[in-house]
């Protein structure tokens, strides 16, 4: 948990500096990343990012087959794609949803952000980790750990939660307590 709140504490160093950096020319349109999730039931999936999380369902979009085998998505399988999103605009992010039905897929080794490599969990913000956590409850959902848990030693900064989503996917919300 030492080794979460630590890496917890630096992304919001992190987050602060580069908010504070004078803005120079990029290579990049946008400053925000979206995040592709397949997942093995959609449904529940999206409800989780919606109803629990708090994202906002968005024109989603088809992938053929065909595209998506050129492009090095799939083997052949076309995709359905949910759109949620945090915020609005171009630079909203988003988490792109898509479950290939009739496909054997390997599940991750999620219980702990070492357990393998790759992308290990997403950051949100929010604006109250108490209502967050009462949202999170409502919708059956648990801290994974102890939580809230304070980032740093100031009872007024910001708490940390980590819960699971549908799949076992590891998502931590950041906020001050209102």
């Amino acid at each position: 948990m030492r080794t979460m709140l630590s890496l917890a504490a630096l992304l919001v160093a992190v987050a602060v500096v580069s908010a504070n950096r004078t803005a120079g020319p990029s290579d990049f349109p946008r400053t925000t990343i979206d995040v592709g999730v397949h997942v093995s039931d959609l449904e529940a999936s999206a409800d989780f990012y919606a109803d629990v999380i708090g994202f906002t369902e968005v024109e989603g979009f088809d992938v053929s087959a065909d595209f998506a085998t050129a492009a090095g998505l799939t083997d052949g399988q076309p995709l359905v794609v949910r759109v949620f999103v945090l915020g609005t605009g171009e630079s909203a992010t988003k988490v792109k949803l898509m479950e290939v039905p009739d496909v054997e897929t390997n599940e991750s080794e999620n219980a702990y952000v070492h357990s393998q490599l790759g992308f290990r969990y997403l950051t949100i913000f929010v604006e109250d980790i108490n209502a967050a956590l009462n949202r999170l409850r409502a919708g059956g959902s648990e801290p994974v750990a102890d939580g809230p848990v304070l980032i740093g030693e100031d009872p007024s900064g910001n708490y940390l939660i980590v819960v699971r989503d549908p799949d076992g996917n590891l998502i931590e919300l950041i906020g001050p307590k209102k």
